[in-house]
C-alpha cells in the first residue's frame, strides 16, 4: 500500500477488503452482523466524501469518528464470534487503525484552525 493515498482511498481499500472478509461470515450472518458492517463501511465512506465536500466540517468529523469506532467494535466482535480468523482481523483493523490516525490529524487541523472574523459594518 502507498502512504500517498488520500483518506477515501484508504477507506475505499478497507471497504474492498472487508468484502473479502464477509464472504468468510456463516450463512446465518451474512443478513445479520455482515450487512450492519457493510452498512457502517459505506456510511463510514459517506461521510468521508461529505466531509470532503462541505466547508463546514467538525460535526461531520464527530459523525466520521463515531462510525469508525462502531466498524472497529463490529469487527471485534466477529473475531470474537469465531467469525474472522485472527490474521485477516489484524490487517482489517490495521487499516481502520491508519483511517483512524488520518481522521485524528484532519479533525485536530480543522480544530485547530482560526475562525474567520466577520467584516465590521
Amino acid at each position: 500500500m502507498s502512504q500517498s493515498l488520500s483518506i477515501e482511498e484508504k477507506c475505499l481499500e478497507m471497504i474492498k477488503y472487508g468484502y473479502v472478509v464477509l464472504k468468510q461470515f456463516p450463512r446465518y450472518e451474512k443478513h445479520g452482523l455482515a450487512a450492519e458492517i457493510r452498512a457502517t463501511m459505506w456510511r463510514t465512506h459517506r461521510l468521508i466524501v461529505t466531509a470532503l465536500k462541505r466547508y463546514h466540517k467538525k460535526t461531520t468529523l464527530t459523525d466520521l469518528d463515531v462510525e469508525l469506532t462502531l466498524l472497529k467494535r463490529q469487527a471485534r466482535l466477529s473475531k470474537e464470534l469465531g467469525h474472522i480468523d485472527n490474521r485477516r482481523y489484524q490487517i482489517w483493523i490495521t487499516m481502520m487503525v491508519e483511517i483512524g490516525k488520518m481522521l485524528g490529524g484532519w479533525i485536530k487541523h480543522v480544530n485547530s484552525s482560526k475562525p474567520v472574523k466577520a467584516a465590521a459594518l
